[in-house]
């Protein structure tokens, strides 16, 4: 499964690469505000979903620009697929853009690959196995201290995201740790945890296509990932925070109070969905009715404890 993947995942790059050769003459459209969609996302995808089905056709797909639309509605394989993870950087030569491909088993990530064109850096990990980079096994740093940490971080940027909670969330982090970066592409942002180039990372609004498989990478490394509470449950609920198992919880520390997990109550005035919501939603409430995810360990400061 992991060579499927690796094959549609190269194959999706080598499209990516021929565009970037010539940006001016792609047709662009857009999902809402500064939130675009190319004929490179479209195609990308078209051949990743391709070559994932005739090698199994049995499997389900959740793809960004496609949703569920292809693939078994009610596999208990599920790719999880973002064929052009940075499209903004992508369409602006930007060289920080990847290919995101994983593979969940009853909504556990079980495969994972996420494909740098511009580097031809392959990122790929199978659960119980370790995660790599080419043919470099990867670790999570060892730094043990916020202060002394690399954070990376992604700006909300859609009509509705919570812009005073980010920079609220933002200042503690920034006025905690040795410096914050944002790329632009939150699958490597997790890669870059895994090999230890970050020593955390936290954003909101991701999808399940923006974290699956980076996910995998970073608990195959040796990292923790959760949403802000320091759950295991991240992958639907639009926040992530990543680390080393130290640097993790101090993290959390901070982001706690900011979480905006997914309550059993009515929601207030619901903004439009796009297809994608609904994909995803759809997606998660198949996802509900399985065993629920074991909860992450979360460090609790005790009295005479230094401030993290």
């Amino acid at each position: 499964m992991l060579n499927i993947a690796i094959k549609a995942a190269r194959s999706a790059g080598a499209i990516i690469n021929r565009a970037a050769l010539d940006l001016e003459v792609l047709k662009v459209g857009t999902k809402g505000p500064n939130d675009y969609v190319s004929e490179v996302d479209r195609a990308a995808e078209q051949i990743i979903i391709r070559t994932l089905l005739e090698a199994y056709p049995g499997h389900g797909i959740l793809a960004e620009e496609s949703g569920r639309e292809h693939g078994a509605r009610d596999s208990e394989y599920v790719w999880i697929i973002d064929p052009l993870d940075g499209t903004t950087n992508f369409l602006h030569g930007f060289p920080v853009y990847a290919v995101s491909i994983a593979l969940a088993h009853r909504g556990q990530v079980q495969q994972a690959v996420v494909y740098d064109p511009t580097r031809n850096d392959l990122y790929f990990a199978s659960k119980g196995r370790g995660a790599f980079c080419n043919d470099r096994r990867l670790r999570v740093s060892k730094r043990t201290r916020l202060g002394e940490s690399l954070v990376g971080t992604g700006f909300p940027f859609r009509k509705g995201d919570n812009f005073k909670r980010y920079v609220k969330m933002f200042e503690e982090v920034m006025q905690s740790c040795a410096g914050l970066r944002r790329p632009g592409a939150a699958a490597l942002d997790l890669c870059y945890v895994a090999a230890g180039y970050y020593d955390g990372f936290f954003e909101t609004g991701l999808q399940p296509w923006d974290a699956a498989a980076g996910s995998l990478m970073i608990t195959e490394a040796g990292g923790l990932i959760g949403n802000f509470t320091g759950d295991s449950d991240y992958l639907y609920q639009r926040e992530v925070v990543a680390g080393n198992p130290k640097v993790y919880g101090q993290l959390v520390q901070i982001l706690a109070p900011y979480t905006r997990v997914i309550k059993d109550e009515p929601a207030a005035a619901p903004a439009a969905e796009t297809p994608e919501d609904d994909a995803t939603q759809a997606f998660a409430a198949t996802e509900a009715a399985k065993p629920a995810p074991v909860r992450l360990r979360k460090a609790t400061p005790k009295a005479g404890d230094a401030p993290m």
